[in-house]
């Protein structure tokens, strides 16, 4: 005969009693309830170590941007620092939203300030948010759990990242120059809370 199920139990997937299923459950939501308060920046794969050098804004369709060309108030998805290798640059925490800032936030200077590029990785969950350019509520907004970022600071405004303690509440940015002709580069950053910041858990605002 089979043996006999413990007091509680009962069929759950994977094998497990529904006793240790439920314990299985119960240890996956403490971690989550915990997991705003961890300092997980200090475990990312941010290339501190790397030389990193200044590299053009390269564009998803392969082209350099340009400050003469790139559309006001938009929004491409750039990969930074690439490896070459076609697996690890798909890696959450080497996507940027590259933004032009709407008009009214000075993004129709042909200048590297009209610019922003924030780390795509939300410092509440580790979701990907995106820029939306609907006029009047210019946002970044994550679809998980609905924080939202200032496009102009990288600042959490609303929802849960906006609740946690600096510099979790900052994504982290890269910085601009543009050349004679309008291309741009990201200038080599320096990964750190006080300076570009740090992908999964953010930076102060200066």
């Amino acid at each position: 005969m089979p043996e006999q199920e413990e007091e509680g139990g009962g069929a759950a997937p994977g094998g497990l009693s529904r006793r240790d299923f439920l314990k299985l459950m119960g240890a996956a939501g403490t971690g989550l309830a915990f997991a705003p308060f961890v300092p997980w920046g200090n475990f990312m794969p941010n290339p501190s170590s790397a030389v990193l050098e200044r590299v053009p804004v390269e564009l998803p369709d392969g082209l350099q941007a340009n400050v003469a060309t790139f559309p006001v108030n938009h929004a491409e998805v750039i990969t930074y620092p690439k490896t070459g290798d076609r697996v690890l640059d798909e890696e959450a925490f080497r996507k940027w939203q590259f933004i032009r800032l709407p008009e009214q936030m000075g993004g129709g200077a042909n200048t590297a300030e009209a610019f922003r590029a924030y780390s795509m990785v939300c410092l509440h969950l580790w979701c990907l948010w995106k820029y939306w350019p609907a006029e009047g509520r210019q946002r970044g907004e994550c679809p998980c759990h609905g924080t939202i970022y200032d496009p102009l600071t990288g600042e959490a405004v609303q929802g849960p990242a906006s609740l946690q303690a600096p510099p979790s509440n900052v994504l982290p940015r890269l910085d601009f120059e543009v050349d004679a002709g309008g291309a741009m580069w990201i200038s080599p950053p320096k990964w750190g809370v006080n300076q570009n910041g740090v992908v999964g858990f953010g930076r102060y605002v200066k």
